[in-house]
C-alpha cells in the first residue's frame, strides 16, 4: 500500500516539474514573439493601459511650464538653458558637441530586418523605451523624438535601426515615441503630435522636441540632434526634391522645437487630416508668435526619403490654411482630445496607440 502511494506521489510530482517547465517555455517565447505581433490588429488592445485627455482651459493644466508671449518669446531659450544649470545631476563632466571633419557622411543601412532582430542588435544599448543617455558625461540636451505613424511597419524597422546609432554619437539624452492613430480616420499627423508632446511630457520635462517623420534618415553626422535657440527646420535636402529647399517657409519632415516655443505657439492645429500643409500653419504659427526657421547648411541638413506610395491629399487644406491663422488660441494643444488604447515600453522604442476624439470636415 505505502509503495503505491509513493509511487503516486512521484508521479504528480513529475506531473508538477513538466507543467512548471511548460509555463517557462511558453512565456520565454511568447516574450520573444510579442515584439513583431504586439502589432496585429488583434493584439492591439490587450495592453493594460488606458488614458483620456479632453480639451482643457490652460496648458499649464496639464505641463507645469510657464507661458512665453511676446517679447518673451526670443528670451525662451535662455530660460531653457538657466533651468537646466539648476538641475543636480551626478558629478560627471558637461558633454559636449561631437567635433566632426569638414565631410562626416552618414551611410544608412537600409535593408529590412524584423523589429525582433533590431531590438536583438541595439536593445542592450538602451533604457527601456527607446531611451539613451551617455555613460560618461552629463547631456547638455535632453530630446524626445517624437515619430506620428501609421501601417509603415517596414520603415520603422529601418528608421530605428539607424536613428539610434545615429543619435548616441551625439551626446544628448534622447527617447524616442511612436504615436500610432487608430483606424476609422483619416491619418492626422499634426495632431499625433501634439499627443506625442503631452504623453512625453508625463515621462519627463524634456528641453526640446524633434518631430520626425519615420521615412527620412539623415546623411550627415553634423547634422546635430539639439534643442535649437530658435525652431528648426532638419530636413533641408532630400533626395526626393533633388537635395533642394522647395519653399523658404517649409517647416515639414523633421523640425525641432524647445518645449517653450511648443507651448507658445499652442502646438500643431488638429484640423489637418490627410496629407499636405500643417507644417505651413505651424510655419504662421511661429512667424505670429516673431519666431524665425533656423536652419543648417544645405550640405549638412541632408536626407533620404524612404519610398512609399503617395498619399491622399486633404481637399480642405488650403482653406485650414487660410483659417489658421486666426485658430492659433483655440485649435491645438488646449483643444486635443484623444484615448491612449494601449502603450507598450519595447528595447528600441515607446510606442502609444492613439484615438483621435476629434471630428474631421468633410469637404
Amino acid at each position: 500500500m505505502i509503495g503505491k502511494v509513493y509511487v503516486t506521489l512521484r508521479i504528480l510530482l513529475c506531473a508538477i516539474c513538466l507543467l512548471l517547465i511548460l509555463n517557462v517555455f511558453l512565456n520565454y517565447f511568447g516574450e520573444k514573439t510579442d515584439i513583431p505581433s504586439a502589432f496585429s490588429r488583434s493584439n492591439l488592445r490587450k495592453q493594460p493601459y488606458k488614458s483620456n485627455v479632453t480639451g482643457f482651459n490652460s496648458i499649464n493644466e496639464i505641463l507645469p511650464i510657464p507661458s512665453f508671449t511676446g517679447a518673451n518669446a526670443a528670451n525662451a531659450s535662455e530660460s531653457l538653458e538657466q533651468e537646466n544649470k539648476n538641475i543636480t545631476e551626478v558629478t560627471l563632466p558637461a558633454c559636449q558637441e561631437p567635433v566632426y571633419e569638414e565631410s562626416s557622411p552618414f551611410v544608412p543601412n537600409i535593408t529590412l530586418e524584423s523589429l525582433d532582430v533590431v531590438e536583438e542588435q541595439l536593445g542592450p544599448l538602451l533604457e527601456s523605451g527607446g531611451a539613451f543617455k551617455p555613460k560618461d558625461c552629463n547631456a547638455r540636451h535632453h530630446v524626445a523624438i517624437v515619430v506620428p505613424f501609421r501601417d509603415r511597419y517596414a520603415h520603422l524597422s529601418i528608421f530605428l535601426r539607424n536613428m539610434h546609432p545615429f543619435l548616441m554619437k551625439q551626446n544628448i539624452t534622447y527617447r524616442i515615441f511612436i504615436i500610432e492613430q487608430t483606424n476609422g480616420q483619416s491619418f492626422n499627423r499634426a495632431a499625433l503630435m501634439n499627443v506625442g508632446f503631452l504623453e512625453a511630457m508625463k515621462l519627463y520635462p524634456w528641453d526640446c522636441f524633434i518631430f520626425h517623420d519615420v521615412d527620412l534618415l539623415p546623411l550627415d553626422n553634423r547634422n546635430l540632434y539639439t534643442c535649437p535657440r530658435q525652431p528648426r527646420h532638419m530636413s533641408v535636402a532630400v533626395d526626393e526634391f533633388n537635395y533642394r529647399l522647395p519653399y523658404r517657409t517649409i517647416f515639414g519632415g523633421v523640425s525641432a522645437m524647445t518645449r517653450e516655443h511648443f507651448v507658445l505657439v499652442n502646438g500643431f492645429s488638429n484640423s489637418f487630416f490627410g496629407w499636405g500643409a500643417e507644417d505651413d500653419d505651424m510655419s504662421n504659427r511661429l512667424r505670429s508668435a516673431n519666431l524665425f526657421i533656423a536652419r543648417y547648411p544645405i550640405n549638412i541638413a541632408r536626407y533620404i526619403m524612404l519610398k512609399h506610395p503617395k498619399e491622399k491629399a486633404n481637399p480642405k487644406r488650403y482653406e485650414n490654411l487660410v483659417n489658421g491663422m486666426h485658430k492659433i488660441g483655440t485649435d491645438g494643444l488646449n483643444s486635443i482630445k484623444y484615448e491612449i488604447y494601449s502603450y507598450k515600453s519595447y528595447p528600441t522604442f515607446s510606442w502609444y496607440y492613439a484615438e483621435l476624439k476629434i471630428t474631421e470636415q468633410k469637404s
